[in-house]
């Protein structure tokens, strides 16, 4: 009970904040519980972004990995943006630095490059285009080209290259996430489905090919949750951060949602706690800092990419 009333009282000190200094926060649906209930939006890193564009807003709080605040700064040069804690990164969008892009768009220059979302600003001005989970298929499906680039995911490149007729090389050929690589295993499908006889199996395209095959579907987080209201049945298992689970339990609670593995827990999305939240607002600290030319290159690509998937 102690625990309980000091969240509930950091929550109000930093409710008030957010009033006195007219702030809003977002927070990924992979942030814990407490983070959640105190952001003003929640979602995935695209659609928080594109939601802090219409927030009357001087500063926004990003609950979440640094590539997703730097591409809400992307499209945010009018506002402060604050990453409570600059270190919170993606070992995903590591595996895909400048050097490796470039290297790729050499040894096949005639390919469109397409990079995930799920890397840094940096890296981004050498993409042809910018794609979320889930926007790849559709937007990739649409290019004049049999030849594709895509990086960082390899899983989510042969989750595109099977639902297509084009090639699909994945730059680097070893990109992944451990969350949904190792953590949403066989192994935790299959006992999930023995618990659960009843229950939809739900799956992130990060997860590797063969266990994609044993669940009932596969999409983005935000695919998922639409799924839940679509798809028949009342009980469900989501096969990605188990942060999601949480999210997907306050929209259906008249539903059974659990996380395939409730230790599939991403390690830099909850750095972000109530704490540094609160600290950030005091202090108008860390800011999201990009150069002119980087995040005038990075909206650009992901205007153009946002047109061809309307």
């Amino acid at each position: 009970m102690i625990h309980d009333g000091y969240v509930e009282k950091l929550k109000r000190e930093i409710r008030d904040l957010c009033e006195k200094r007219k702030a809003v926060i977002l927070a990924h649906n992979y942030q814990s519980p407490e983070v959640q209930d105190v952001a003003d939006y929640i979602g995935d890193s695209l659609e928080l972004a594109r939601k802090a564009v219409d927030v009357n807003a001087d500063i926004i709080v990003f609950a979440g990995v640094s590539f997703m605040a730097e591409m809400v700064a992307v499209l945010n040069e009018d506002k402060t943006v604050l990453h409570p804690v600059r270190e919170a990164g993606c070992p995903l969008a590591d595996f895909l630095d400048v050097e490796t892009a470039k290297k790729f768009r050499e040894k096949y220059p005639d390919a469109p490059f397409v990079i995930y979302v799920n890397s840094y600003a940096k890296t981004k001005i050498h993409a042809d285009y910018i794609v979320t989970s889930a926007s790849a298929l559709n937007l990739i499906s649409k290019l004049d080209a049999d030849t594709i680039l895509f990086g960082p995911d390899k899983n989510l490149a042969s989750y595109v290259a099977k639902r297509t007729d084009k090639e699909i090389i994945a730059v680097p050929p070893h990109g992944y996430c451990y969350v949904h690589e190792y953590l949403i295993s066989r192994y935790d499908i299959e006992k999930a489905k023995d618990e659960w006889a009843d229950a939809k199996i739900l799956v992130h395209p990060e997860v590797l090919p063969e266990n994609q095959k044993l669940a009932d579907y596969v999409g983005s987080t935000s695919q998922m949750l639409r799924a839940i209201g679509e798809l028949g049945g009342n009980s469900f298992l989501l096969g990605t951060e188990e942060g999601l689970s949480y999210r997907a339990k306050n929209l259906y609670p008249d539903k059974e949602i659990y996380p395939i593995n409730p230790r599939a827990v991403c390690i830099d999305m909850k750095k972000i706690n109530l704490l540094n939240i609160k600290k950030s607002l005091e202090t108008n600290r860390p800011k999201i800092s990009l150069e002119k030319n980087i995040r005038d290159k990075v909206r650009s690509i992901l205007e153009s990419s946002l047109e061809m998937i309307k």
